[in-house]
């Protein structure tokens, strides 16, 4: 077995929550696609990332059934565990940065791969979502302080692939905050906490908490 890390990825304030991603320090180890992905669905994270050169930061990203060029978890972790000032992705360079107990990412809205953003009432009806049937990416959300900016969110990716809710999604909240022009503070699934804000010319920033698990 490849040795990888495994970490949580925007922890609520307590340090609990989040959600695990593995990550292979020495991609080369493991250079081919197919055995990238085999591991990568072997695991079952959400996400699983292969460091291709930790210095600059190349990394190549899977979930258990396909490759992502961006993902938001995923550069969160990288860049906390890594400590570089940029994350190099297919999608494009990802502006990082540490800052007290936040790791934070700044990427664009057309990096993210397509969701459906699915807004509710209430974080009451977004509590009370049970898990769609697949086909769709669906990140349901509600306010639960539109003056505040803060947002109750669920996500469920639809892929059919053993991950029936992201516990923390970082891609979608970046779309969230792209949509509605304003800084966030998300809590999502369990009691993961996402932290956003939009910046000059279609940037957005997305920081939270990371944890290494093991």
């Amino acid at each position: 077995m490849t040795d990888y890390d495994v970490l949580r990825v925007f922890c609520g304030p307590s340090g609990g929550y989040g959600n695990e991603l593995g990550v292979v320090r020495e991609g080369s180890l493991l250079p081919g696609r197919d055995d990238r992905q085999a591991l990568a669905a072997k695991l079952g994270f959400s996400e699983t990332v292969f460091v291709d050169d930790p210095e600059r930061g190349v990394i190549d990203i899977y979930t258990p059934a396909s490759r992502l060029a961006f993902a938001g978890h995923p550069c969160v972790g990288t860049a906390w565990l890594l400590d570089v000032p940029e994350l190099i992705t297919p999608a494009g360079e990802v502006g990082t940065r540490l800052d007290g107990e936040f790791t934070w990412i700044e990427a664009r809205a057309e990096w993210a791969p397509p969701r459906t953003l699915r807004q509710y009432a209430s974080a009451a009806e977004v509590d009370a979502l049970t898990v769609p049937p697949p086909g769709e990416w669906i990140y349901a959300w509600a306010w639960e302080d539109e003056a505040a900016g803060r947002v109750r969110a669920r996500a469920f990716p639809g892929r059919g692939d053993g991950i029936d809710e992201d516990e923390a999604t970082g891609a979608a909240a970046l779309l969230l905050t792209d949509r509605l022009g304003r800084a966030l503070n998300i809590t999502q699934g369990r009691g993961s906490q996402l932290l956003t804000a939009p910046q000059p010319h279609g940037w957005v920033e997305v920081g939270g908490r990371v944890v290494l698990e093991r």
